[in-house]
């Protein structure tokens, strides 16, 4: 019988940057004997390379850096399909199914490299010209992290805000960050970020995510900090479904015996409650106002699966699925919230602080490919989000303007947010020559936030006698809201390459010219029903408010009032509508002065309008501004040796105000209040970079950089010197800057390339930043005029630091793997992080700045498989369960506003691989 070895090969493309080499070894075994195949010749399919065995059945041979796969399949043997992963040596045991008659002679080796592995990435980094740093598919499931947020937050630079999704970037926040899929803008599904909550993409459907904080001329403008783009799952080889399911608890929610939340939405987090139609005329409201006990015990489920198909004219198709839900359940216990004037005298003393939150996530991708050849694929890619979260938040204490000497005051909150996300994007990649390429996109996404029925209630609690009154110093201290979000979104880019002296894997020169169009339209709404009461000391139950609150006692011991509401009932909610244009020309060059020095130079041409119209309870009006840039960027790389560059970046950028910033909207949070400001305008960003970076070996990389960042006027978040002391925002100065610097370290300190090999790495990442800022308050006064009035600011400083930059921030892990020869493995993992103090917003009237104090977080994540199909995943996560503190750094000493401990977090999780 005639023995062959065929192996598929197929390599990605790397028009970007020149091809080279990676050394690939190991050893041919026999499965059932496990006795090495000596002196066997085999050869790479479509390289032209033939090698043999030696006696021991080593092989070793160089193949191409961008092969990340081996299919193997041999007459006789059962079919075997193995990664390169992220090591170079690859042993290969094959099973006989007929041990009788085996005489391997020949064999065809071909090679594809996982592109989500950590050597894969660090190679591209390594390649590229650009600065970009790569966190894949692998290094999230070795760290143990869940989303896209976790995952930005592991890198160097980068932190997490506490109980969002929101990542700050070099001390930059929100504002000053970008986020694409696959290159294309994604849309924001809350009205007060400009970006999409990371956490909202869990890991499933990430391949990879590229973080970038220098500017390309490929980058929307709109930048500061960086541009964070996830790279959506492409599945390439065999057929696979796997399925899985899991539970997670956290430590204070599974021992709360009160773990309530509102009522109203279900364990899916599909479910919303909508405004009822004569919601003025009578009480009508059909979801109590009771707080609902729910269990503390969460988890989820999943399944994906994907395959790929070549076809005889040299076509191929392929498909990756996956579908999942989780939800998860916390809870914060005597916890504290205040907020002080300069001298340290409470506003609001509230030190029992309690909060119940349970959020849900449910995600729906599907990506398929089609090529037609190998100069030709169309990529289609959909993603669908369903996020939701409830929080039940309690606070007992002292109250100002509602407490009397013998009172406490008690406020409750329930709020639940419903996120969905509707991403559509269709791309084309083709090789026109060996000298030109065209890529383009283009894509259709939709966004609907709700927050249907956030309840309020504030009482007063008699401390000798213990019963309960509401509140009625206002009608809005008892208040039912609803408030919704619809916007629509389509971009395109378009990209023509073409290189001089040489190909598109080796090239002299390369120039590259494109558009890139974006339409956004926003409608947002909100109505908020207030319980105007009729009669002082309404006695009431707290955990039955629907005894008092209900239609007998409409009309005569309270009523419903709300934004301009007329005789007959009938009434208007608040609303803005929001509309962003930005058409883009760009070009760029590259050009390689030789084999060590590469230089890019791009200019990015941009128009772009921003129009509002509102009418809320503030005012009725509109705003609009445009603008015409030219944004230049350089960036030169140069190789000291094979393994080690050197980098410089230097950009202009600008940052917009957002669509909520800018309309007169006010939004009532449990203690602070904030309104629009349509004065506002965008500011200027000019950035610089340099990097010395060295790639030791495969999957290794130490490197050491610093950046430095001007902003001239800088848009922030104040609070207004007034009786209300409402939160809004302003260009506060004229100036702004940040400088730093940044340390990786990956490093492998054990490599035992045996039959079963182990490993050992070692992950560090630190930065260190200095930010200061021009509080300027005759600017904001002069620059704020709207409805006749103008904005006072009384900053406590007139230099102060970004709000959320910290000065140190570091990430470390530590993790063992070992793997058997049929197909079982261990994986553990120990993360650390740790930031340090943080600005949380500026002071005025002579307070204080509020200060978010520094803490270190503890993970341990084990990854496990049994075999080939059986893995068991554990994690515990937060292991320290440090108290989160927030302090006001006033002249006679610091005090604490905010103080509450998260709890652990424990998770399992097990799934089957067909």
């Amino acid at each position: 019988m005639k023995r062959n070895l065929t192996l598929l090969l197929l390599l990605g493309s790397a028009a970007l940057f020149a091809q080279t080499n990676i050394k690939l070894e190991g050893t041919l075994f026999d499965q059932k004997t496990n006795q090495p195949l000596s002196e066997k010749t085999f050869v790479v399919e479509g390289l032209n390379i033939q090698a043999k065995t030696d006696e021991k059945g080593r092989y070793e041979i160089s193949v191409p850096d961008d092969t990340y796969q081996l299919d193997i399949k041999v007459d006789g043997y059962q079919s075997v399909s193995q990664n390169l992963s992220d090591s170079n040596t690859l042993n290969m045991y094959l099973k006989p199914v007929d041990i009788s008659n085996i005489d391997l002679t020949t064999a065809v080796v071909t090679g594809r490299k996982d592109k989500s592995g950590e050597a894969s990435l660090l190679n591209i980094q390594k390649k590229s010209v650009k600065m970009v740093e790569n966190i894949g598919a692998a290094e999230l499931d070795r760290k143990g992290v869940s989303d896209a947020a976790s995952a930005v937050a592991k890198m160097a630079g980068v932190t997490k805000q506490e109980g969002t999704g929101d990542v700050f970037v070099r001390g930059l926040g929100d504002r000053y960050n970008y986020t694409s899929l696959n290159g294309l803008p994604v849309p924001s599904e809350n009205p007060s970020n400009k970006n999409i909550k990371l956490d909202l993409f869990p890991t499933d459907v990430i391949d990879y995510i590229s973080l970038s904080k220098t500017f390309n001329v490929r980058m929307m403008a709109d930048f500061g900090g960086a541009n964070i783009d996830i790279a959506s799952k492409l599945y390439e080889g065999k057929g696979f479904l796997e399925i899985g399911t899991g539970l997670n608890l956290n430590s204070n929610a599974i021992t709360n015996k009160n773990f309530n939340l509102q009522d109203g939405p279900n364990w899916f987090g599909f479910q919303k409650t909508k405004i009822p139609a004569n919601a003025t005329t009578g009480y009508n409201f059909t979801n109590s106002f009771n707080p609902q006990s729910k269990s503390a015990v969460a988890g989820g489920f999943n399944i994906k699966g994907g395959k790929s198909y070549k076809f005889e004219n040299g076509a191929k198709f392929g498909f990756f699925a996956t579908a999942s839900f989780d939800n998860s359940a916390q809870s914060i216990e005597n916890g504290l919230a205040a907020s002080v004037n300069a001298e340290g005298a409470y506003l609001n003393n509230l030190t029992d602080y309690t909060k119940n939150s349970y959020n849900t996530n449910t995600t729906g991708m599907v990506n398929l490919y089609y090529d037609f050849n190998a100069n030709n694929r169309l990529r289609v890619n959909s993603i669908f989000i369903n996020n939701t979260s409830q929080s039940l938040q309690e606070y007992k204490g002292y109250v100002r303007d509602v407490t009397g000497d013998d009172e406490l005051g008690f406020i409750r909150r329930g709020t639940y947010e419903k996120n969905q996300v509707f991403v559509n994007q269709l791309l084309g990649d083709h090789k026109l020559n060996d000298k030109s390429e065209f890529h383009w996109g283009v894509s259709y996404n939709t966004v609907k936030q709700d927050m249907p029925d956030r309840i309020q209630n504030i009482m007063r609690l008699k401390k000798q006698t213990g019963v309960y009154l509401l509140a009625d110093q206002d009608a809005s201290l008892n208040n039912r809201y609803y408030q919704s979000l619809n916007e629509n979104e389509i971009s395109a880019n378009l990209e023509y390459n073409h290189v001089f002296g040489g190909d598109l894997k080796e090239y002299k020169a390369r120039i590259s010219v494109g558009y890139q169009g974006r339409h956004k339209e926003r409608d947002f709404e909100a109505n908020q029903f207030n319980f105007r009461l009729y009669n002082g000391g309404n006695l009431v139950d707290p955990n039955n408010l629907d005894a008092f609150f209900n239609q007998s006692n409409y009309g005569s011991k309270f009523g419903i009032v709300t934004f301009d509401m007329e005789p007959n009932g009938r009434y208007k909610p608040q609303e803005y509508s929001g509309q962003k244009d930005i058409q883009v020309g760009f070009a760029e060059v590259e050009y390689n002065f030789n084999d060590r020095l590469t230089a890019v130079l791009g200019v990015r041409a941009e128009y772009l309008k921003q129009s509002i119209d509102w009418y809320t309870a503030l005012s009725k009006g509109d705003r609009s501004f445009d603008q015409f840039e030219l944004l230049p960027s350089l960036m030169l790389r140069y190789k000291l040796t094979e393994n080690q560059n050197f980098r410089f970046a230097t950009s202009k950028t600008y940052t917009l105000p957002q669509f909520k910033e800018t309309a007169m909207f006010v939004y009532e949070d449990v203690t602070e209040t904030f309104r629009g400001n349509p004065m506002l305008y965008p500011s200027t960003n000019y950035n610089a970079d340099i990097k010395w970076e060295w790639f030791p070996k495969s999957g290794e990389v130490i490197s050491l950089g610093g950046f430095g960042k001007y902003i001239q006027d800088p848009i922030n978040t104040t609070t207004i010197a007034s009786s209300s002391n409402d939160i809004s925002y302003a260009n506060t100065g004229d100036w702004g800057y940040a400088v730093g610097a940044e340390l990786e370290v990956r490093k492998t300190i054990l490599d035992n390339k045996s039959s079963n090999p182990e490993q050992l790495t070692v992950g560090l990442n630190a930065a260190y930043m200095y930010s200061n800022q021009e509080l300027n308050n005759e600017k904001v006064y002069n620059e704020t005029l709207f409805n006749g009035q103008r904005i006072n600011t009384n900053f406590t400083n007139a230099e102060d630091a970004f709000t959320g930059a910290s000065d140190f921030i570091s990430n470390a892990d530590l993790s063992y793997s070992k793997k058997w020869e049929r197909g079982g493995s261990i994986m553990a993992t120990v993360a650390y992080n740790y930031f340090s103090d943080r600005i949380y917003a500026l002071g005025t009237e002579t307070r204080g700045n509020q200060v978010d104090k520094g803490f270190s977080t503890l993970d341990f994540i084990l990854r496990s498989k049994l075999n080939k199909n059986i893995g068991i995943n554990f994690s515990a996560k937060n292991l320290l369960n440090p108290t989160i503190d927030r302090v006001q750094e006033n002249l006679n000493g610091d005090v604490k506003t905010l103080s509450y401990k998260k709890g652990m977090n424990f998770g399992l999780s097990v799934n089957y691989q067909f």
